[in-house]
């Protein structure tokens, strides 16, 4: 095998000629000195048409390949520019690397299927790039891709949420397949104007094609798909609904620890100053307050998950504070409903709304009114194979 040979295979390079290779070893870093072959010569960075050459352009440029274990590789190349009749006098593509990128395609590619599986911060601490370039090759690839692929090929059943970054500031609304569990679609923004603009990528025929839609109960939501997506059926996402009630189990947990505060400075106010004697007795509602503090976890996990002293901390919280344990079970009751079949759900939803609305708590009252509005969408996945099943608890 000639040296030329040898080296494109290692260097991972096609329809390329390796000139020369150069190794700095105070550097750290290897030079390979590379040209296009005749084919691949004067064409367009953009539409890869051949075209005219125009001049030298500004000489030879590096673009950066993958590493070497530790030594740093970089291909050096002459960057002349070409007339193209649609583009304009532009760089000259090379068949190493996409067009306007400082790195050879096999680093793309690579940096882009850390993205994937790994966080931004490790890969440019593994690659020895900077956060920005991340991005830049990301957008890159992708481009590249949506041209290759259709990701809205036999897209029927969606689910649609948002998530923040940026602590809170940003959001994304983001949409899936539930079919295949893929992301095929995310934009900046929580509002109808971001959803909107995927049902507009969508197109009218494809957007009738839709069968099911998860999400929760946000209004915004609900309006776009009504509208652009008439055929869909709504359904609640799980995910959200079990949300709902542990927040308003936590609020009912967060009161019985405020009250049990109370009593206990109010029993501090009456035992008065300093340090009490050895000999007097235990402190009852501190030590009540410090275990439904620290009782979170016991109330919001599945009963099959808790270890324990979970199970031990969670008998005790029923025995002590039957509003709290009326609370718990109010939760599991709810989530129970999301593994039954239609009938057996329809029946189980209505006796859990009539025994919140009798329940004398006031954060279960308020959630019964949400899931009365959210009932049809609530029962939708057991109507069906369910679309939300990535999403269930």
């Amino acid at each position: 095998m000639r040296d030329s040979t040898l080296w494109g295979t290692l260097l991972g390079v096609e329809k390329t000629i390796v000139e020369d290779v150069d190794l700095d070893l105070e550097t750290g870093i290897l030079v390979a000195s590379v040209r296009p072959t005749a084919s691949m010569r004067n064409r367009c960075g953009s539409c890869r048409k051949r075209c005219p050459r125009y001049d030298a352009g500004d000489g030879r440029r590096r673009w950066r390949s993958l590493d070497a274990g530790s030594v740093q590789v970089h291909l050096e190349a002459d960057a002349p520019r070409v007339s193209c009749r649609v583009h304009g006098v532009t760089v000259a593509a090379v068949p190493w690397a996409r067009h306007q990128s400082g790195h050879t395609l096999f680093f793309d590619d690579q940096v882009a299927w850390l993205a994937t599986q790994t966080s931004k911060t490790a890969i440019t601490v593994l690659m020895r790039i900077a956060w920005r370039t991340v991005g830049a090759i990301i957008t890159r690839v992708w481009a590249d891709t949506e041209k290759q692929y259709d990701q809205f090929a036999d897209l029927t059943r969606i689910g649609i949420d948002e998530i923040s970054y940026k602590r809170g500031h940003k959001y994304l609304t983001c949409v899936v397949d539930h079919d295949s569990g893929r992301l095929v679609w995310a934009a900046p923004g929580q509002d109808k104007a971001a959803l909107a603009t995927f049902f507009d990528a969508l197109g009218p025929e494809r957007s009738a094609q839709i069968t099911h839609v998860s999400a929760d109960g946000a209004a915004w939501i609900a309006s776009v798909v009504k509208e652009e997506a008439p055929n869909a059926i709504r359904c609640a996402d799980p995910f959200h609904v079990v949300k709902w009630v542990t927040e308003a189990l936590d609020e009912v947990r967060r009161a019985a620890w405020n009250d049990a505060r109370k009593a206990a400075r109010t029993n501090e106010a009456r035992r008065g100053r300093g340090r009490p004697a050895k000999d007097a007795p235990a402190r009852p509602d501190s030590a009540r307050a410090a275990a439904v503090k620290n009782s979170r976890y016991a109330l919001w996990k599945n009963p099959e998950n808790l270890t324990g002293k979970q199970k031990v901390k969670l008998a005790w919280i029923v025995q002590t504070d039957p509003t709290l344990g009326r609370a718990y079970y109010l939760k599991e009751g709810l989530r129970v409903i999301f593994k039954l079949p239609l009938d057996e759900a329809t029946e189980a939803l209505d006796k859990w709304v009539s025994w919140a609305r009798r329940c004398r708590i006031p954060a279960f009252v308020k959630l019964q009114k949400s899931i009365v509005n959210h009932r049809t969408a609530i029962l939708a996945p057991s109507n069906t194979a369910s679309p939300t099943a990535a999403s269930n608890p």
